[in-house]
C-alpha cells in the first residue's frame, strides 16, 4: 500500500442553530474589520452585528467571469479583508473567484450541500466553457454549518443537491488521486447521505435528517478535493458550462450512468459504494435511493437536448481523466448522454478496465 494524501487544513464549526454566534466568533477570531458579505438573500439573523463594509448579491450559476471580475473590483473598492459567503455553490464560488486574485480569507456558511465550501477548487464560465483549477486561497479558512439554515430548502432542491453531494463521493473513488483515506472518507459520506435524504424527502424538518446531509456533504466534498475530478465531474462541468444547465439537477441525472459504465472495471470502489449502501451492488444502492427520494432523471427538462449530443462529445473527450477505470470512446460519451437526455435505464457495461 503506497500513495501519497495530503489534507488542506481548515476549520469547521457545527451545529443547529448556531450560525450567527458561530460566524461572529470566527469574524473576532480573524480581527476582520471589513466584510464584504456575498449572498443573493439577506440572513440578518447570521450576520448580526459583525462589520460588513459591502453586502454583494451579484451571483451566477457556474461563475461567469464577468461577475467574478465585479465581485473582485467591489472587494478591492471597498477594501475588504475578510469573504463571507452565504449560501449554495455558485455564491461560494463567487467569494472562491475573488480569493484566487485576491488572497482574502473566506468564512463559507453553506445553505445547500453542493459541497464546494470544503475544496480548493474554483471554477469560472467564459463563452460556453467552465475552466476549473486548484489554489489553496480559494479553501475557506472556516465553514460554518448550521442545518437549520436548510430547512427552507425545496425539497426537489435538496434532492438534487444531494446527490451532487454523493456524486463527489463516488467520483473520488477513481479519481486520479483516489487513495484508501479518500475512499474510507466517501464511503462514510455515502452513509450519512443515504441516510439523510430520505429523511428529508420525508419531513423538510426533520433536524436529525439535514444534520445528516450537512455532515455528508462535508465528507463527500473532502475526499473530493482530495482525489480530484473523476470522469463524472469532468462531464457535469462541460454540461454546465456549455449549455447553462443546472449545477446539482445535472449531477444528480448524470451520476447513475458514469456509475454504470465505471463500476465493472472498478470492482474494488463498487464493492466500497455497495457497501456504504448497504446493498449487493453499488448500482443498485444508488437506484434505491434515488427512487425513494424521487430523482430528477433526464436532462431535457433543463435545456438540454439529443441534438447537443455530439457538440457535447466533441467538449469533454478531451478533458477525460486518464485515471479513469476503463478507456472512454466517443461512442460511450455518446451513449451515455443519450440516455441521460432522455431519461432512460443507465446501460451495463460489462467491458474490462485498465485496473
Amino acid at each position: 500500500m503506497i500513495f501519497t494524501h495530503d489534507t488542506p487544513a481548515q476549520r469547521v464549526l457545527f451545529g443547529h442553530g448556531r450560525a450567527g454566534e458561530h460566524l461572529a466568533d470566527e469574524v473576532t477570531r480573524l480581527g476582520a474589520t471589513r466584510v464584504m458579505v456575498i449572498a443573493t438573500h439577506p440572513h440578518p439573523d447570521v450576520i448580526g452585528t459583525i462589520p460588513v463594509a459591502l453586502h454583494h448579491d451579484d451571483v451566477a450559476p457556474h461563475v461567469p467571469v464577468d461577475v467574478a471580475d465585479r465581485a473582485r473590483q467591489a472587494a478591492r473598492h471597498h477594501d475588504i479583508d475578510l469573504l463571507v459567503c452565504i449560501g449554495g455553490g455558485s455564491t461560494t464560488g463567487l467569494a472562491k473567484a475573488v480569493a484566487l486574485t485576491s488572497g482574502i480569507p473566506i468564512v463559507a456558511v453553506p445553505t445547500t450541500y453542493a459541497g464546494s465550501e470544503a475544496t480548493d477548487v474554483w471554477g469560472l464560465t467564459e463563452a460556453g466553457r467552465k475552466t476549473t483549477g486548484v489554489d489553496r486561497r480559494v479553501l475557506p479558512t472556516t465553514v460554518v454549518y448550521d442545518s437549520a439554515l436548510t430547512v427552507g430548502l425545496p425539497v426537489e432542491l435538496s434532492v438534487a443537491s444531494g446527490l451532487n453531494a454523493l456524486a463527489h463521493c463516488v467520483d473520488s473513488l477513481w479519481g486520479p488521486r483516489a487513495d484508501p483515506i479518500n475512499a474510507s472518507t466517501a464511503a462514510a459520506g455515502i452513509r450519512a447521505l443515504n441516510a439523510g435524504l430520505p429523511a428529508v424527502v420525508e419531513d423538510a424538518t426533520d433536524r436529525a435528517g439535514r444534520d445528516e446531509m450537512l455532515l455528508g456533504a462535508y465528507l463527500s466534498a473532502v475526499a473530493f478535493a482530495s482525489a480530484g475530478s473523476g470522469l463524472h465531474h469532468k462531464i457535469c462541468h462541460v454540461l454546465g458550462g456549455a449549455y447553462d444547465l443546472p449545477h446539482a439537477q445535472t449531477h444528480a441525472v448524470i451520476l447513475p450512468h458514469v456509475l454504470a459504465f465505471n463500476a465493472p472495471a472498478a470492482p474494488d470502489a463498487a464493492r466500497t459504494i455497495a457497501a456504504a449502501f448497504g446493498t449487493d451492488s453499488a448500482e443498485d444502492g444508488l437506484a434505491r435511493l434515488r427512487k425513494r427520494v424521487d430523482a430528477p432523471t433526464a436532462l431535457s427538462p433543463y435545456g438540454f437536448d439529443v441534438s447537443m449530443i455530439p457538440d457535447a462529445v466533441a467538449r469533454i473527450l478531451p478533458v477525460v481523466p486518464e485515471s479513469n477505470p476503463r478507456p472512454v470512446t466517443e461512442s460511450d460519451l455518446t451513449t451515455i448522454l443519450t440516455a441521460a437526455c432522455t431519461g432512460d435505464a443507465p446501460m451495463t457495461h460489462p467491458q474490462e478496465g485498465r485496473r
